[in-house]
């Protein structure tokens, strides 16, 4: 093909996989191919990738950590870029700086380290900076809004730009890149000066606790649906009778109702079916409708 031969002339020396499987990447281990999967090693080779995008008009998006995302089974056309390599984390004073491919879990631990409290509550949560910020991640009563001074991002123009808290107007997993399709490339958190002892208790506590309560040991896309007002949506279903529920090779957690994992070879169509049914369900028996928190992209 003309553009595959194009992209390897004009974007030489990025890594660039063609025609590349997502299931291998994503936390769900379901998802079809990208065109074409990058790995940008800076900022310069993510600004070619965008500029070469625009240009041809080729569709682009970010793949953060897929810790939350179903990818579906026809996959993504265009460009799907990955953060891999964008993971350096810095300390300065009481302010921690990343890049969006960091592990929130890696980042908790390097506040930690330095003694640095106001980020533990995201101690087990196994997504990326970039995605966390994207949707406001939270648990434990914290969330990213609480501690986020300023982030950089990419616009869809291609230009990198610096976004106070404020200009991210977040509210509950959600922020206003959301709408803007800006893309988060690095982040930086103001934190406290804290006692290193009771940050590791309290780090041990709520791993403990997402170990005892969630069903870790399985790929899964992670809590599928927000929490309703007035109400938890894992109690709601397994009220509703549907812990244990399977469509196809995915099925409602019997550990928390709030999870679908992947136990037998599932597929995306798989988890959309079974979430369709479960807000189906639960509507039907306790009036309520489930919002869903986890993002789903690609072709359909």
């Amino acid at each position: 093909m003309e553009i595959v031969k194009q992209i390897k002339e004009e974007l030489a020396g990025i890594e660039i996989l063609f025609n590349e499987p997502l299931k291998q990447y994503t936390y769900t281990k379901v998802g079809g191919a990208a065109d074409y999967l990058a790995f940008p090693r800076n900022q310069y080779e993510l600004k070619r990738i965008v500029t070469f995008a625009n240009a041809q008009e080729i569709p682009w998006m970010v793949l953060g950590n897929s810790s939350n995302i179903i990818v579906r089974d026809s996959g993504i056309e265009g460009f799907v870029i990955m953060f891999d390599h964008f993971h350096d984390i810095r300390v300065n004073g009481y302010v921690i700086e990343a890049e969006a491919g960091a592990k929130l879990i890696d980042v908790t631990h390097v506040a930690r380290y330095h003694s640095l409290t106001g980020f533990e509550f995201a101690c087990g949560i196994p997504g990326s900076i970039g995605g966390a910020v994207y949707m406001n991640a939270g648990a434990y009563g914290g969330e990213i809004a609480h501690i986020l001074k300023s982030c950089k991002v990419l616009t869809p123009e291609g230009e990198i730009k610096t976004l106070t808290a404020e200009e991210l107007a977040f509210g509950y997993r959600h922020s206003k890149i959301q709408e803007t399709g800006d893309v988060v490339i690095a982040a930086k958190f103001a934190l406290a000066p804290g006692n290193y002892d009771q940050i590791n208790q309290e780090m041990a506590r709520l791993t403990h606790l997402r170990e005892l309560k969630q069903p870790l040991e399985y790929p899964s896309c992670g809590s599928v649906f927000k929490r309703p007002v007035g109400h938890f949506a894992g109690q709601l279903i397994s009220e509703a009778g549907l812990k244990g529920h399977r469509i196809g090779g995915v099925e409602v957690s019997e550990k928390h109702a709030g999870f679908m994992i992947n136990v037998d070879h599932g597929t995306a169509k798989n988890y959309e079916d079974l979430i369709a049914h479960v807000i189906a369900t639960v509507e039907k028996s306790a009036g309520v409708t489930l919002e869903r928190e986890v993002r789903i992209i690609g072709k359909d």
